[in-house]
């Protein structure tokens, strides 16, 4: 099951979501916009389950 995540974060903080959200889902490429107070950063990243093979520290059950 693919799902959108988006996240609000300050423009310095983009490479660090991005590897923890690779790091926890299987994720695509990020698209980023900025916000409309222009000061902050609207990251939209693709992502779908690891499954437990790949993951090991999420199972299934969980």
């Amino acid at each position: 099951m693919t799902f959108e995540i988006r996240v609000i974060c300050q423009p310095d903080d983009v490479d660090r979501i991005r590897h923890a959200l690779a790091a926890a889902f299987e994720t695509g490429a990020a698209c980023r916009y900025t916000t409309r107070d222009g000061k902050r950063l609207r990251l939209y990243v693709t992502a779908d389950h690891r499954d437990s093979s790949t993951n090991p520290t999420h199972t299934e059950s969980e």
